[in-house]
C-alpha cells in the first residue's frame, strides 16, 4: 500500500517515509486498542436507536493511515458525521485483530487490507456489501471484488528494496537492482525486511520472491538470503524507522542496514519532508524487486454505524480525498481522474514491471508459503 511524518510509504512519528501499503509517512505509532468498542450486535430497542443516532463513524485501520485535517473536516462538515480512527499496528496485524473481533468491531469501516491478505479477510466474513458512490471512476485493474462489492481499492503502489544512495556512494558500490543481486555477497548483512507473518510488505516482499522464481524456486532464494545475512523485524515501522540508514528516523535511531523493504514511494517521502528540500531523493530504489500492492477499504460486518460507513467509504474514494493520499500516505490513488501534487510526481520512482500474482494463487498458497518460510528464516 509506505513515513517521514507522514504515513505508508512508508510511516511512525519523527521523520520517516505506503506506501500505504503502502506503504511513508511519520505517523505516531498506534493507539492501543479499545479506544472505542461499539456494539456489533442487536439488543434492545433503545440500542438500535442509539447505534442509528451515532454521528460519530470510526475507521479502523494500520499505524500508516493519514489525511489532511482539512480534508477530514470537509467530510465531517458534508455529512454530518465526526470521524474516529483507530490505528491497530502493521496491516497484518490489524486484519488479524479485526477478524478476531468481528463479531463486535472496534469500528465501522477498516481500511488497510491489501490484495496479500485479501482472501483472509474475505473467506472470514469481514465485511458486508456495499457499492461505493463514485467506483465508476475506479481503475477497473484494481478492482478484485467487483462483483459482490465486499470491499473498495482506495489506493495502489509497489513494495520494493530502497537503498541509502550516501551508503553506497561512501562505500563505492553499485547499489543491487535485482532479486539476484540481494544474494550476492557484496551485499551481505545490509537488508532488513518485515515478518511475513505480521506485515504486508514483508508478505508482499515474500510474495514478489514466490512469483519470479515460482513455487519451486522461492526456498531456495530464502536460504541465499539468509545465508547473505538478512535481518528480519516485525512491521514496516521499525524496519523503516529504526534499521534503515537512509530514512531520517533511521539516521536518528542509529540504523545501520542501508537496504530495506519498503515502498517504491518512500523516496518522495524523504525528499520533500526534508529540510532544505534536496534536488533528488536522498534514497532509492531497487526497481527490479517489486511487488504491486492494492489497498482496500470495506464496511465491517455488525458495524454499529452502516450508514455513516457507507458515507466514509464514499469520500474515500472521492477525486477530493484521492488526491491528497500520495502526501499524506504516499500511495497513488486510483480514480483515474485524480491527479498526485506536482512534489510527489517530481520524486517518485517509476516501476514499469513488478511482480504480480492472481488473487486466488494468493488464496490457495499464501499460509503455506507464510508457514514454510516461518520454518525457513526465523528458526
Amino acid at each position: 500500500m509506505s513515513s517521514v511524518s507522514t504515513s505508508k510509504v512508508g510511516t511512525s512519528k519523527v521523520s520517516t517515509t505506503k506506501v500505504t501499503g503502502k506503504k511513508i509517512t511519520a505517523v505516531s505509532l498506534a493507539t492501543g486498542l479499545g479506544l472505542l468498542t461499539l456494539s456489533a450486535c442487536g439488543g434492545s430497542e433503545g440500542e438500535e436507536s442509539a447505534k442509528a443516532e451515532s454521528k460519530t463513524v470510526t475507521l479502523v485501520s494500520h499505524d500508516s493511515f493519514a489525511a489532511s485535517k482539512d480534508v477530514l473536516k470537509e467530510f465531517e462538515q458534508q455529512s454530518g458525521y465526526k470521524v474516529k480512527v483507530l490505528k491497530d499496528g502493521d496491516a497484518g496485524q490489524a486484519v488479524n485483530k479485526a477478524i478476531l473481533t468481528k463479531g463486535n468491531p472496534q469500528g465501522d469501516v477498516f481500511f488497510g487490507v491489501d490484495n496479500t491478505l485479501l482472501s483472509r479477510a474475505l473467506d472470514n466474513g469481514l465485511f458486508q456489501p456495499y457499492e461505493a458512490k463514485g467506483i465508476e471512476s475506479v481503475a477497473e485493474d484494481v478492482q478484485l471484488d467487483k462483483d459482490k462489492h465486499r470491499v473498495t481499492p482506495i489506493d495502489s503502489g509497489e513494495i520494493c528494496v530502497n537503498y541509502d544512495k550516501k551508503y553506497f556512494a561512501d562505500h563505492k558500490l553499485d547499489p543491487p537492482q535485482s532479486f539476484d543481486d540481494l544474494t550476492k555477497p557484496a551485499y551481505k548483512n545490509l537488508l532488513v525486511t518485515e515478518n511475513a507473518s505480521t506485515s504486508s510488505p514483508g508478505l508482499g516482499f515474500l510474495l514478489g520472491t514466490a512469483a519470479h522464481y515460482g513455487d519451486d524456486g522461492w526456498q531456495d532464494y530464502w536460504k541465499k538470503l539468509k545465508a547473505n545475512g538478512i535481518k528480519v523485524v516485525d512491521g514496516w515501522e521499525q524496519a523503516y524507522n529504526e534499521e534503515f540508514s537512509g530514512s531520517a528516523g533511521g539516521k536518528q535511531a542509529g540504523g545501520d542496514r542501508p537496504l530495506v523493504v519498503s515502498y517504491a514511494s518512500s523516496p518522495p517521502a524523504e525528499a520533500i519532508y526534508s529540510d532544505p528540500q534536496p534536488k533528488t531523493a536522498p534514497t532509492g530504489v531497487a526497481t527490479g524487486t517489486c511487488f504491486r500492492q492494492i489497498e482496500f477499504a470495506g464496511l465491517l460486518a455488525n458495524a454499529g454505524n452502516e450508514k455513516g460507513g457507507k458515507a466514509l467509504l464514499d469520500f474515500l474514494i472521492s477525486k477530493r480525498f484521492q488526491e491528497d493520499m500520495p502526501l499524506n500516505m504516499f500511495v497513488d490513488p486510483v480514480r483515474e481522474d485524480a491527479e498526485a501534487p506536482a512534489d510527489f510526481v517530481k520524486y517518485a520512482v517509476k516501476v514499469d514491471e513488478p511482480e504480480t500474482m492472481a488473487p486466488d494463487k494468493i488464496a490457495d498458497s499464501r499460509d503455506q508459503w507464510v508457514k514454510s518460510w516461518t520454518s525457513l528464516v526465523l528458526k
